[in-house]
């Protein structure tokens, strides 16, 4: 008994508007077309569908059982090609996201949940990692793009610039350093600070260590076998300070502040850049990497799987 679901979406329309030629017309097709699938599919039936008569179609009682239970089916089949279409689209499926910082605040946040206001129907998992494990699950399809600190060139991988961040200094509440509104990097050079040795805490050290390295005097950084939670934490009952990026500053913690750090030219700035392969065959990434680019105004061309390029110039983006 073959019959396919464009027929029982054509004698679905015609039990809908009473009649062929609206039904047709409903559905933007020849009424020829119409009528000869629904003869065909009552012929497989081996049972009419319809009573005809000039004021137009009526169901008999084994058409409006057969169209009952159909319904169900031409609904889901239409789901799930519209699911199809949105995968293909990038507007649906799976997009994973690498990170190796805290996502409390700051621009990987927002963008997050921006993405995800904008695609409810892509299911963005994130993948936690330091770089290399990061950088692996790249090359493994594991992980679709990963959005970390600083620009480090890995391979094939395309590394794209995303946006900037600003770098704070965490401080126990009691201080002396805590009343000021604004931190300037000598400020630190004579403070223990706590980094923790997980990723991206190596990133930091090294920037502390080119801002705080002058005369010879190097600055009394302690690693910690511990995540920068824990670190912060703790940091109340501490002397010490430590150093995090905007994203870290969504964590609250009663005895402990957040400071802005200037440099000689302002706001102490640190970049985060996007890592992915342009042979990823995942549509929802050349969607998300087109949501960042006009989001921050930035004008990177993006290649997808087949080699075809996408480029647009900055639009309106926001920080």
């Amino acid at each position: 008994m073959p019959f396919d679901i464009r027929q029982l979406r054509y004698a679905i329309a015609a039990a809908d508007h009473g009649s062929f030629y609206r039904a047709a017309r409903a559905l933007e097709v020849e009424q020829s077309t119409l009528s000869r699938a629904v003869v065909k599919l009552e012929r497989s039936l081996g049972t009419p569908i319809f009573e005809r008569s000039r004021s137009g179609l009526v169901l008999t009682t084994a058409g409006t059982t057969f169209l009952g239970g159909a319904r169900p089916m031409v609904a889901t089949a239409e789901k799930l090609a519209s699911m199809m279409r949105d995968a293909a689209q990038g507007r649906a499926g799976i997009l994973r996201l690498g990170l190796n910082s805290a996502i409390s605040a700051g621009n990987l946040r927002a963008t997050t949940f921006a993405w995800r206001d904008a695609h409810p129907e892509v299911d963005v998992q994130c993948v936690e990692a330091d770089r290399r494990v990061l950088f692996a699950g790249l090359d493994s399809a594991e992980v679709d793009i990963a959005i970390l600190m600083g620009t480090a060139p890995w391979g094939s991988l395309r590394a794209e610039p995303f946006w900037s961040e600003r770098i704070l200094v965490a401080l126990p509440a009691r201080h002396r350093l805590a009343e000021h509104p604004v931190i300037h990097w000598t400020d630190l050079q004579t403070e223990q600070i706590l980094l923790t040795t997980a990723d991206p805490g190596s990133d930091i050290r090294d920037l502390v260590l080119g801002k705080l390295a002058l005369n010879g005097r190097k600055p009394n950084i302690r690693l910690c076998q511990c995540s920068r939670e824990t670190i912060l934490s703790v940091l109340g009952n501490y002397r010490s300070i430590s150093i995090v990026c905007e994203g870290a500053t969504g964590a609250l913690y009663s005895d402990v502040v957040y400071r802005p750090i200037h440099g000689e030219h302002g706001p102490a700035l640190v970049g985060y850049c996007g890592y992915w392969r342009p042979d990823n065959h995942n549509p929802a990434v050349m969607r998300f990497l087109s949501f960042v680019r006009q989001r921050y105004a930035l004008s990177f061309a993006i290649s997808d799987a087949s080699g075809s390029q996408e480029k647009e110039g900055p639009a309106n983006g926001k920080n």
